[in-house]
Formats: structure tokens, sequence, C-alpha cells
């Protein structure tokens, strides 16, 4: 699976592997994590189809484990082909498996938990709305007002 949005999105979010789901369809985040990432991105005021989506680790691993070291590192090159082709301004990095993404200086790069995590966990769930709230607001500045990336989360 590659990814999916517009090839000139503002904004990128990055999450782990695709999930069997995701694999099954070759979409990312369609399953419940992602209707739960479009229920937060719709909350900040933000629309799906607007931004590009895809994961640091292209395949399913096995019964769905978190992808190994190795994993990471083959798949990091690809990932940063798409992130140089796509030159988003910000790239959204959901959960520990893509904080291991190669950062550019020319780019806004911001951590935040990964969607299932948050589904699960109350302090986490807050925290990811937050975020996303918080990116919301930047985002809408920035299309009205034609401002650079200035967050702080």
């Amino acid at each position: 699976m590659e990814g999916e949005g517009p090839l000139d999105a503002d904004i990128m979010l990055v999450g782990q592997n695709p999930g069997v789901k995701e694999n099954r369809t070759g979409r990312p985040f369609v399953g419940r994590a992602g209707q739960y990432l479009d229920k937060v991105l719709e909350q900040s005021g933000m629309k799906r189809n607007r931004i590009y989506v895809t994961s640091i680790v292209k395949c399913k691993t096995p019964d769905n484990r978190k992808p190994t070291r190795h994993e990471i590192r083959i798949s990091i090159p690809y990932l940063v082909n798409q992130i140089n082709h796509i030159a988003p301004e910000l790239v959204v990095l959901m959960g520990t498996v893509a904080w291991n993404t190669p950062r550019s200086k020319d780019i806004t790069f911001i951590e935040t938990y990964h969607p299932a995590a948050a589904m699960r966990f109350p302090k986490i769930q807050k925290k990811f709305e937050d975020d996303f709230k918080k990116i919301g607001e930047v985002y809408e500045k920035k299309i009205r007002r034609g401002e650079k990336w200035k967050i702080h989360l």
C-alpha cells in the first residue's frame, strides 16, 4: 500500500503499517482507527481528502504485529521519497513506529500518538484530539492568511 490523497497536499499523515482492512482495500486508515481518525480530522476542521495519508511500513505484518527495526529500516527510503514527492509543509507522525521517520529542515514534523492507541487510553485520546485541534487551528490560519506553519504541541 502506497498512500492516498492529493499529490500537492499541505499535510501528510504517517502511521505505522497497514492492518487487515487496509491490506485488503489498498487504502490507509480504513479500519476502526481510520474511522476514528476521520472523526478527529472533521472535528478539527480538516478534510481527509485534502491530506495525504500513508504509513512508514508499506505492508501488513504477520498477525498485525508491530514492525521490526529491519522492516522499518528497509521502508524508510520509500517513505522519504513519498515525502520529497508530495513536499507537504507539515508531516504528522502518528505513533512510535512513525517517529522513526528521518526529518527534513524544510518541513515541519510533529509527533503525536497513533489513533489506535488514542482509542484505547483516555489520556492519550485527549492529547491526540488536542494535537489535531491545534493543527486544525494553525491550518485554518495558514489557508486564510497564507502564513507559514508555526505550531507548538
